[in-house]
């Protein structure tokens, strides 16, 4: 079999997982595309000499280091890759695909598995995808449907991914390395584009139903910043809520203590009353004091 060279563009520990993988098993890199946060990456790149740019690689930044190194390559894999790349890099390639964590053409963007699990979604998945200069709009090669399960947190759909991403690139690798690639073309009038969350995004609006809320908590749980609101001044971040059947009136305002029950606080919302099961908070919560967002 021909020893074809590839260019890969990672980030995280997803992105380090896979490049590992092929690394093990042979796969000849010649170069790595990450960014100055993926610590691990870029020291796994240094222990195996591995070329690495790290840092934004548009406005040619990323395409003058590759010409400056001599580095040519037949094949580009983007794996949770933070950059849209541009023709200069992609036009390199044969064959370009990246790897979404989603069912393309919905949920276009940035996290887009945290997005699923808001907006109540029942699967998410991942689609492997050829790469243009635009986002996440290139044609299917495939795609694998993951169910989204009651207790799934973003955190638990990450350590899913971890363990389906390489098989999936094993195989997009060896249908590239045969000319066995076959394409779908996304349906654009089903697409969605969702875009970059922060830690100051996860604000709780108390005026929404017990069921949204219960989908932002555990979309953004732990390791992730967590979703969040305030008593008073002070900060509480919750990371698991459940329903309760407590009662309350019904012009008792969302966000309320309703009661405290074994250290856990049971919050009235719009809809219903629920849980905080696991949080943090640097004071004592007390029945009749309100939760809001500021």
């Amino acid at each position: 079999m021909q020893n074809y060279t590839y260019c890969l563009c990672v980030s995280g520990n997803l992105g380090y997982i896979v490049l590992q993988r092929l690394r093990d098993k042979g796969i000849n890199i010649v170069s790595v595309l990450t960014d100055s946060h993926s610590d691990g990456i870029v020291g796994y790149c240094e222990q195996q000499s591995l070329k690495c740019f790290k840092g934004n690689p548009r406005c040619l930044k990323a395409s003058n280091w590759l010409d400056d190194q001599l580095i040519r390559f037949d094949y580009l894999l983007s794996i949770n890759y933070l950059f849209i790349l541009e023709e200069d890099i992609l036009e390199r390639a044969h064959v370009a695909v990246n790897f979404h964590g989603s069912l393309l053409p919905k949920y276009r963007g940035r996290t887009p598995h945290v997005w699923a699990i808001i907006n109540g979604e029942k699967e998410c998945g991942i689609t492997a995808h050829l790469m243009s200069a635009e986002c996440d709009d290139g044609d299917i090669v495939k795609q694998i449907h993951i169910q989204i399960e009651y207790e799934d947190t973003g955190a638990t759909i990450l350590e899913k991914y971890n363990g389906i991403y390489p098989n999936l690139v094993d195989e997009i690798v060896t249908l590239m390395e045969i000319g066995n690639i076959s394409t779908t073309k996304q349906d654009i009038t089903k697409a969605t584009y969702y875009g970059k969350r922060t830690p100051e995004d996860g604000g709780i609006n108390w005026d929404w139903q017990k069921e949204r809320i219960r989908n932002w908590v555990r979309a953004q749980a732990r390791p992730y910043p967590g979703a969040f609101s305030h008593i008073g001044s002070e900060k509480i971040t919750i990371h698991k809520v459940s329903y309760s059947d407590y009662g309350f009136i019904d012009i008792t305002p969302n966000g309320s203590v309703l009661a405290v029950i074994e250290s856990k606080p049971i919050v009235k919302t719009q809809n219903g009353a629920i849980v905080l099961e696991d949080y943090e908070y640097v004071g004592t919560i007390k029945e009749g004091q309100i939760l809001k967002t500021i």
